[in-house]
């Protein structure tokens, strides 16, 4: 989905949001989070380093730097060497980077066809992929008809009021349905919010395809969205055409499903899934 207006409410929670943020990077956490990017940083450098030289690096007491590099060893950021004592960069670091590579070859393989696809229909075109319990954004691509569209490129949206959502929870089992889904909140009159009715309408998503969202997020807002599979045939990401639904009616709507779904079968394609 796309060129979503912020409600009252949403403003003011991000209003909120970010007066915690505020606080919470005055204190003392924010200066161990600094510290600890700074170790990870001395690692990258040195290539491996004891608490010692880590502390004097840094500027801290010895007691200090190792509490930092023991936390950071718990989340297998950083590893003890064969010489007890010294530290390296740990397989964590790999996890992360191979997360966000991951993604950006998904951007870079989608936004040929996702600026086609946007030239196609005019409207605008969106990459979602799951992350924890929304939809988070990658890409997007406005078309000749979409008037200063939002850039949601970063932003997170629900997973039950939208056609890209709808998607990625297609690609979930029971178990994980359970485990991201929490209260269905209300956007529009037209929202799904029955835990029945929404596992009925994944199942129909399922078996057409594609999902389509109108005036479930806002009124006046239609989406449609096609997933896009791996190499295994799993959904990792959606990708949506979104607009006004004055400008996509039922008709045309059968016409934008079309589309996305050759364009999502494409970059599916490029991604190693199933066979040419």
């Amino acid at each position: 989905m796309a060129n979503v207006v912020g409600t009252p409410d949403q403003t003011e929670d991000r209003a909120g949001e970010a007066v915690l943020v505020s606080s919470a990077v005055t204190g003392a956490g924010v200066q161990s989070v600094d510290r600890a990017l700074g170790i990870l940083e001395v690692l990258a450098r040195t290539g491996e380093s004891g608490v010692t030289e880590i502390a004097v690096e840094l500027g801290v007491h010895k007691s200090t730097a190792f509490r930092l590099v023991a936390t950071l060893e718990a989340h297998r950021l950083v590893e003890q060497t064969s010489d007890r004592g010294r530290y390296r960069l740990g397989m964590g670091i790999l996890r992360l980077a191979g997360a966000t590579t991951a993604r950006l070859d998904l951007v870079q393989e989608a936004r040929p066809i996702s600026r086609q696809l946007a030239a196609d229909t005019g409207e605008t075109v969106n990459l979602a992929v799951l992350a924890e319990s929304s939809a988070l954004y990658l890409d997007q691509v406005a078309g000749s008809s979409a008037l200063q569209p939002h850039n949601w490129v970063g932003q997170h949206i629900p997973l039950h009021a939208t056609s890209n959502g709808k998607v990625l929870l297609c690609g979930l089992d029971d178990a994980g349905l359970d485990a991201v889904l929490g209260k269905l909140a209300t956007y529009t009159p037209h929202t799904i919010t029955g835990r029945a009715q929404l596992r009925a309408e994944l199942d129909r998503v399922r078996e057409q395809g594609y999902a389509v969202a109108i005036d479930e997020l806002e009124v006046g807002l239609t989406a449609v969205a096609a997933p896009i599979r791996n190499a295994h045939g799993d959904v990792v990401a959606s990708m949506s055409v979104s607009g006004p639904s004055f400008r996509l009616p039922e008709e045309r709507v059968a016409e934008v499903v079309r589309l996305v779904q050759s364009a999502a079968l494409e970059v599916s394609h490029r991604l190693g899934w199933g066979h040419r």
